[in-house]
């Protein structure tokens, strides 16, 4: 270690660091988008990035609308190896993301 990394080692370690929290400590959650899935035509090759909050204006892909309404979620960006058809998850409660799982009829979706 050189001279000059241990004495930045040492200034670090007397620091006392606070951390201040500007967002909520409870987990974000998204919101439903949509109480049915999204029929979309997906080409290889192209990279998605579907909607994982649930406030984006154009469901099922994302439009930046998480940046200052869910800002602890992301898109979730994926692509594919061949040309698909594909039923994308529109009440963002699904366990195969960004896929429909059928979560969207379960009763806890559909009350709300």
């Amino acid at each position: 270690m050189s001279v000059a990394s241990a004495s930045a080692m040492r200034f670090v370690q007397g620091l006392r660091v606070i951390v201040a929290r500007t967002c909520s400590t409870s987990q974000v959650t998204p919101v439903i988008a949509a109480k049915h899935p999204y029929k979309v035509d997906l080409k290889a090759g192209k990279l998605y990035p579907w909607c994982s909050c649930g406030h984006s204006k154009k469901q099922p892909f994302c439009d930046g609308s998480h940046v200052k309404k869910a800002p602890g979620l992301s898109p979730l960006r994926f692509t594919l190896t061949e040309d698909k058809e594909a039923w994308l998850c529109g009440c963002k409660q699904t366990k195969s993301p960004p896929y429909c799982d059928g979560t969207h009829k379960e009763s806890h979706v559909q009350s709300q």
